[in-house]
């Protein structure tokens, strides 16, 4: 926009038509004062000022501009009827005017000064736009410059603080930076230490790295230019990529002699252990084959005079004490008593087997419970019992000791009825995710749990940490037979296959016996 200054309306009018006639905007200003007042609230791209004026000329306006910040780059074109004398078109020039024009104005010379002043305000205007800019982006390189010393001088102090040789390189591996470890065994950031393999020959980790552009982490050896020795050394070097491009290499030297000593001392250790272990192992497994033996031949031996005392106590009940009450209750005793010992040194003599190594296979659990079933068929029929079998996963096992152990719980379950209560019992498998009691069901699970559940007399769960023991009973041999070995030996057979056992229940409302069982053996 063009402001106007000019004590005279008609002059003003006539310099307004013929700017607006070219399509400039314009806004005129009777006399000076009134001319501030606009400057300070407008932007003028240039000011045509009458010089004479009453009360307030042309130059004191022009020279009252030049103090204003806001528009003191604004050009200001003077006109004049009047004053024509070079002085005043000196005095012009020197109040900040940049061009002077005596009336009568031609028009077309006019308007070729106003495009030309114009021209060089929007000029001016970029310049000083442009130099904002360009001062703006110097402050803000210069703020990235510092940022970029401080970070590099952080990065030194660690570098620095590290108790190991560290250092930084180019793209091209030149050495930039190295703390102060790094002299112990090189004499310059030029060269770079020299690396040797355990025979101290020279090998080329970091020439080789550079040249691939990978990351290496290897053991070499340097030599202490001070002591004169060769230590071992981690080292590790990783490029830093920017835009796929490798910018720097930061790598460290790390002592690992004491380390690498220790290491040697506990794999030695380790192998003498080893071998002590393996002899133990085999003094054990002969201890164990040996017991085996002496409990195969000391059942053996004991069997036989029990048959006898089990043979000729029958004979003489049957034959001899039938008129002597007394007598034969007495051998009915022990008879009975000797029928137990021989069921207890068979349950001996299987729990001493359970610790022989078996080969384990792929057992169909379901035809092994439809095995016992067929095998107890008369004590269920007796006890008029309801059994129930889901259909359960296959699972690797030594099949004759995991038909021991489901055995066990299912007699147990058939001997321990409740009077007037018809027996339940109900056999259920699940694969499950976790070797837990409680684990989630999960369709491919590595894991089966295993459920046998009757509704038979129970027990308090106080006893749940003994009723897996040797001998354990919690009823009199009078009220239930029974050896107190049977859960004993299904824990056992349990535990050889990498399985867990437990049991939930309450008196006088049956019993839960839980197994989880892995599906295949761990190698």
């Amino acid at each position: 926009m063009i402001l106007i200054v000019d004590d005279k309306q008609e002059n003003i009018l006539s310099l307004r038509k013929t700017l607006e006639l070219h399509d400039f905007e314009v806004d005129t200003a009777l006399s000076g004062e009134e001319a501030l007042k606009k400057i300070l609230k407008n932007n003028y791209a240039l000011i045509i000022l009458d010089v004479q004026m009453p009360s307030m000329d042309g130059f004191e306006v022009a020279e009252a501009i030049s103090g204003y910040s806001k528009v003191k780059d604004v050009p200001i074109l003077f006109l004049s009827a009047a004053n024509k004398d070079k002085k005043f078109i000196a005095k012009g020039y020197a109040s900040g005017g940049l061009d002077y024009i005596t009336k009568p104005v031609d028009p077309d010379i006019l308007l070729l000064k106003v495009k030309t002043f114009i021209k060089l305000y929007e000029q001016n205007r970029q310049l000083q736009a442009m130099h904002a800019n360009l001062q703006q982006e110097v402050e803000v390189r210069k703020q990235a410059q510092a940022a970029l010393n401080a970070k590099v001088q952080e990065q030194h102090s660690i570098l620095e603080s590290l108790p190991q040789v560290a250092f930084t390189a180019r793209e091209d591996g030149a050495v930039e930076y190295a703390n102060r470890y790094w002299f112990h065994y090189s004499t310059s950031l030029d060269k770079f230490p020299e690396t040797f393999d355990q025979d101290q020959q020279p090998i080329f980790v970091w020439e080789n790295a550079v040249k691939a552009g990978l990351p290496v982490e290897k053991e070499v050896y340097l030599h202490h230019r001070i002591h004169n020795h060769f230590r071992c050394h981690l080292l590790r070097v990783i490029p830093l990529e920017e835009d796929g491009r490798i910018i720097k290499w930061i790598g460290t030297f790390t002592d690992i002699a004491h380390q690498k000593q220790a290491n040697e001392i506990l794999e030695q250790r380790v192998i003498e252990r080893t071998q002590e272990l393996q002899e133990m192992n085999q003094a054990l497994e002969a201890s164990n084959h040996e017991l085996q033996q002496f409990a195969s031949v000391a059942s053996h031996d004991l069997k036989e005079p029990l048959r006898k005392i089990q043979l000729f106590g029958t004979i003489l009940r049957d034959r001899h004490l039938g008129s002597n009450p007394d007598a034969l209750g007495y051998m009915e005793r022990i008879v009975s008593s000797s029928a137990r010992m021989t069921k207890l040194i068979n349950d001996l003599l299987r729990y001493s087997r359970l610790s022989a190594g078996d080969n384990f296979e792929l057992v169909d659990v379901n035809a092994t419970i439809d095995e016992i079933l067929n095998d107890l068929e008369l004590s269920v029929q007796d006890a008029n019992a309801e059994i129930t079998v889901q259909a359960m996963p296959a699972l690797q096992a030594i099949p004759g000791q995991l038909r021991q152990a489901f055995q066990n719980i299912i007699s147990n379950a058939l001997k321990f009825t409740r009077k007037g209560v018809k027996p339940s019992i109900q056999v259920k498998g699940e694969r499950v995710a976790h070797k837990e009691f409680e684990s989630e069901i999960a369709a491919e699970g590595p894991y089966c749990r295993i459920t046998i559940t009757d509704n038979g007399i129970g027990f308090n769960e106080m006893y749940l940490p003994k009723i897996f023991n040797l001998f354990q009973r919690l009823h009199a041999s009078e009220a239930y037979e029974g050896t107190g070995i049977g859960l004993a030996i299904a824990k056992k057979v349990v535990e050889k296959h990498q399985g867990i056992i437990s049991a939930q229940s309450k008196e006088n409302e049956g019993a839960t016996f839980i197994m989880v069982l892995p599906i295949e053996q761990p190698q």
